[in-house]
C-alpha cells in the first residue's frame, strides 16, 4: 500500500513536471522537450508497475496495450536526444538519429498487433502468423540486452562536448542515474529468468529509485543546474510573480498592454531572457554569425522563436533582423575607427561583422546612421 502511494505520487509529479517543461516559456528548447518526453515515459513505466501491483489488468485488460509495448526502448533514446541537444552537438540534426527509434517501433507494432487479437479481439490472427508474432515479442528482452548498453556508451560519448562545467556535471549525473536504473532492471530480469527467483520486490525497489530519479531531475536539473537559463526567473515562476503565457497569450498581452500592468513586467529590460540576449550580443558577439536566426537564438535562450520576436518587439520596438543588424552596424563603426582595420575594405568589414551581402550591409548601415559606410569612414578621417 505504501509502495502504491509513493508510485502514484511519482507518476503525478512526473506528469506535472513534464507538462511544466513543455508548456512554460522558461524551459522551451528542443533539449528540454526530449527531457520532458523521457520523464513522461518513466512515469508510464512506473504506472505499468502500479497496474500490476493492484491487479488492474484483470478488470481493465485494455491496459495490456500499454504494458506490452516495451517502453524501455524509447526511454534511453529520449535521454540521448536531450543530451545532444543540450550540448548543441551537430549530430542533433542528423536524420540518422531516426534509426534509434526502430527497436521501439518494432516492439510497439508487433505487440499492439498481437493484442488486437489476444486482448481486444478486433480480429483473429492466423495461427502461423501468431507464432511468428509471439517469437518476435519474446525477442524484446534480448534486444534490450544489446540496445541498452549501446545507448549508455553512445550517449556518454557526447557529454564531453558540453562547454559548461556545471552543465556537464548535471548531465553526467543524470546519465549515471538513468543507466544505473536501467541496467539494474536488466540484471533483475536476468536473475528471474535464469535462477527463477521472485524479483517483484526488487522491481518495486527499482520503481522507487525511478521516483527518486524524477525528483532529482526536478531539483537538480531545474533549480540547481538550470534547465532554464535563469534561476531567478524560475523562483519568480514558482512564487507566481510573473505571468506564464503561451505565444498566443503573449501576443494578446502586447495588443492589450494598457489593460494588464502586471503582464507588462514580462516585457521590460529587466526580463531575464532579454538580459541574456543582450549578454550574448555584447559579450559573445553572436551577431557575427551570418546564419544567425530566431531559431538559433531561441535555442540558446531556452525559449520559443515566437517568444524571441515578441520580446524584442515589445522592449525595443524593432523586429529581430533590425535588432541584430544594429549590433552589426555598431561593430562596423568600431572597426572603421580602429587603425588595425584601415587596410580592410568596407565590404570585408561588413562581412566580418555578420552581414551576408553588400546590399544588406549598406541598407542596414544607412538606416542606422543616416549615411553610407564610405561617408562614415571619410568623416572619421
Amino acid at each position: 500500500m505504501i509502495f502504491t502511494i509513493f508510485f502514484n505520487t511519482a507518476i503525478f509529479q512526473g506528469i506535472v513536471l513534464g507538462a511544466i517543461i513543455l508548456k512554460s516559456p522558461l524551459f522551451k528548447s528542443n533539449a528540454n522537450k526530449y527531457l520532458a518526453y523521457a520523464i513522461f515515459t518513466l512515469s508510464l513505466l512506473i504506472a505499468n508497475l502500479v497496474f500490476e501491483i493492484v491487479d488492474l489488468y484483470s478488470s481493465m485488460p485494455f491496459l495490456h496495450f500499454l504494458d506490452d509495448v516495451e517502453w524501455a526502448f524509447i526511454f534511453p533514446v529520449f535521454v540521448f536526444m536531450f543530451v545532444i541537444h543540450q550540448v548543441n552537438h551537430p549530430i542533433r540534426n542528423s536524420k540518422k538519429n531516426l534509426w534509434l527509434y526502430i527497436p521501439f517501433l518494432y516492439s510497439a507494432i508487433s505487440n499492439v498487433f498481437y493484442d488486437c487479437d489476444a486482448v481486444a479481439h478486433i480480429f483473429t490472427i492466423p495461427t502461423f502468423l501468431k507464432i511468428i508474432l509471439e517469437t518476435l515479442r519474446n525477442f524484446d528482452f534480448y534486444i534490450i540486452l544489446i540496445f541498452m548498453p549501446f545507448m549508455a556508451v553512445y550517449t556518454f560519448r557526447f557529454i564531453k562536448f558540453s562547454k559548461d562545467k556545471q552543465e556537464k556535471k548535471w548531465i553526467t549525473f543524470l546519465w549515471f542515474l538513468v543507466y544505473l536504473l536501467m541496467l539494474s532492471w536488466i540484471m533483475a530480469i536476468l536473475i528471474a529468468l535464469f535462477f527463477e527467483y521472485d524479483v517483484s520486490y526488487v522491481m518495486q525497489i527499482l520503481a522507487l529509485f525511478a521516483t527518486f530519479l524524477i525528483h532529482c531531475t526536478a531539483y537538480y536539473g531545474v533549480f540547481r543546474y538550470r534547465l532554464a537559463d535563469n534561476k531567478a526567473g524560475i523562483e519568480e515562476l514558482l512564487n507566481k510573480k510573473i505571468l506564464l503565457v503561451d505565444e498566443a497569450s503573449i501576443e494578446e498581452v502586447i495588443l492589450n498592454k494598457e489593460n494588464d500592468t502586471n503582464a507588462l513586467e514580462l516585457f521590460t529590460k529587466d526580463n531575464p531572457y532579454f538580459k541574456r540576449l543582450e549578454l550574448l550580443c555584447k559579450e559573445h558577439q553572436i551577431y557575427t554569425d551570418s546564419n544567425l536566426n530566431r531559431e538559433k537564438v531561441a535555442e540558446q535562450l531556452g525559449i520559443s522563436p515566437g517568444y524571441v520576436s515578441q520580446l524584442i518587439n515589445a522592449i525595443t520596438g524593432d523586429n529581430f533582423a533590425n535588432y541584430i543588424n544594429n549590433y552589426r552596424v555598431e561593430a562596423v563603426k568600431k572597426m572603421i575607427l580602429d587603425s588595425d582595420y584601415e587596410n580592410y575594405s568596407l565590404l570585408a568589414i561588413g562581412l566580418e561583422s555578420g552581414f551576408t551581402s553588400k546590399t544588406t550591409f549598406h541598407a542596414a548601415f544607412k538606416k542606422s546612421t543616416g549615411m553610407t559606410p564610405n561617408s562614415f569612414r571619410n568623416s572619421a578621417k
